[in-house]
């Protein structure tokens, strides 16, 4: 079993962490028989980049072989028209990652491989299982030798097990699956097709969508899955529907079949829908664009200001702060221009250049700025350091006022369901008041929309979300070395 500092190990640790909460991966999978499915999944997992840019990998079947490449760095870092070309077949997975349990090195690249008596499988995992140590020590008492520190490779193992011991695909995935506890949305690729499989909960997300055909829920098409709709949209492919929580899909040559493994209690991640997701992914029947804008219109009536202009931190604050100008009537400008070329590994060598590092990625505009009194509105705020080099940024530019308002409310406590998260005496909601973290950042003013109406614009049942990160109310519980981990623990609810 890995130490805490090991699971949840950050890559840039040892630079300077993003002060964003990091997505943890993203899963593709596609049934296409005449198709070539390796360049399919590499568009797929093109569009769903933003959730991990650590690491890549394809598995392919071809006719019951099986064909895998992996490695470190971006989906078009990893493959090119070459390496596609040693991938056929007539399905295949594929997957993006971003290190929560387990550290980053090419060993714990996915998809897991693994042989069974009824061949190889393929597995890829979004999410984290918090009862991980629990099964590798299982696993270890089995004899088993473990060549990863990821939760995926323990998953794996079970199923295989489990299809080693006289059962097929469907019943050997629900067995391993049972054994888990947390967050998992996984696409397994095997010799007789692929599964599709959601956690009780559904606190990762994952989509169904289709090629070709009359009968998409019945008869014979082409398929794909994935963690977004974007991840369907790239490569054409209609949204049928989301896989549910606790279901399992399984696609082959006949068509797909839905299995109901485990009762759904619906949990999915709010900030999903408030800063992970591409914006122009679809939940509950809209794009989280028209949310995000939704929660800007609501965050002007809850937290006006008298400014000049409203203006966001791109990108992830744009929908937002347009929503925030429609409400308030205040013009809306873009004050910051955002290098899109810079990577998120970037090596800065001095203390001079992190103290400055907010200009390689973000420049204000002076002659937009200049003599004005702004509103900045972002998604969130996690430490802290990179809001105040912003405000910075824009008064030297000539801002007379710099006001700030934040699409979500403070984030309190660290998540262990596949978010990358610091510790939660690192979390500046946690540990200071609203009117500590403005003197903090040296705004004017800065304002939070309201828990209830991040949840109230989502215009469905608030019960059906996990907010844990703002409320501390977990819905699955986390053992204690987890906790130990990362909570200040007198402080923290144990479970919703």
């Amino acid at each position: 079993m890995p130490l805490p500092s090991d699971t949840f190990a950050h890559p840039a640790s040892v630079n300077v962490r993003p002060d964003k909460p990091e997505e943890a991966c993203g899963v593709f999978a596609v049934f296409s028989p005449t198709d070539d499915v390796a360049t399919l999944t590499y568009f797929g997992l093109y569009a769903l980049q933003h959730r991990g840019q650590e690491s890549a990998g394809i598995a392919t079947f071809d006719h019951g072989s099986i064909n895998v490449h992996k490695d470190m760095g971006l989906v078009s870092q990893v493959f090119d028209e070459e390496v596609l070309q040693r991938l056929p077949g007539q399905w295949a997975i594929g997957h993006t990652r971003y290190s929560t349990t387990g550290s980053s090195k090419v060993a714990n690249a996915q998809p897991a491989i693994l042989s069974t008596r009824l061949g190889e499988m393929a597995l890829a995992h979004n999410g984290n299982v918090v009862n991980a140590g629990k099964l590798r020590e299982e696993l270890l008492q089995r004899n088993h030798t473990l060549l990863t520190t990821t939760d995926t490779e323990l998953i794996a193992l079970f199923m295989a097990d489990a299809v080693n011991a006289g059962k097929d695909w469907i019943a050997a995935a629900i067995d391993a699956c049972e054994r888990c506890e947390g967050a998992f949305s996984l696409t397994i690729a095997t010799p007789e097709g692929i599964l599709a499989i959601r956690d009780p909960n559904g606190i990762r997300p994952l989509v169904l969508g289709y090629f070709g055909g009359d009968d998409p829920e019945n008869g014979p098409g082409q398929y794909a899955v994935a963690s977004e709709t974007c991840g369907l949209d790239i490569v054409n492919a209609h949204h049928i529907r989301d896989v549910q929580p606790g279901e399992l899909i399984w696609i082959n040559e006949t068509g797909i079949k839905s299995v109901q493994w485990a009762k759904p209690e619906r949990r999915l991640c709010i900030f999903e829908m408030v800063y992970f997701a591409r914006p122009d992914s679809v939940y509950h029947g809209e794009s989280l664009y028209s949310y995000r804008k939704r929660l800007g219109n609501i965050l002007a009536q809850e937290s006006p200001a008298d400014v000049d202009l409203i203006m966001p931190v791109p990108d992830s604050g744009i929908p937002a702060a347009i929503g925030f100008a429609e409400t308030s009537g205040i013009p809306y400008a873009e004050g910051l221009i955002k290098n899109r070329y810079v990577g998120r590994t970037f090596i800065q060598p001095t203390q001079i250049m992190r103290e400055a590092g907010i200009r390689i990625k973000l420049n204000p505009l002076r002659d937009v700025l200049e003599g004005k009194r702004i509103l900045l509105v972002d998604d969130s705020i996690v430490r802290g350091t990179t809001s105040r080099k912003i405000v910075k940024a824009l008064r030297d530019a000539g801002a007379t006022e710099v006001h700030m308002r934040i699409s979500s409310p403070p984030v309190t406590h660290p998540c262990f369901y596949g978010i990358d998260t610091d510790s939660q005496d690192q979390l500046i909601g946690a540990t200071k008041s609203v009117q500590e973290i403005e003197a903090q950042i040296e705004v004017d003013s800065l304002g939070y929309l309201s828990w209830q109406g991040m949840l109230d614009a989502t215009r469905q049942d608030t019960s059906t979300f996990c907010s844990a990160c703002f409320t501390g109310a977990y819905p699955v519980e986390i053992p204690e070395m987890f906790k130990r981990s990362k909570l200040i623990l007198e402080k923290t609810p144990v479970k919703a």
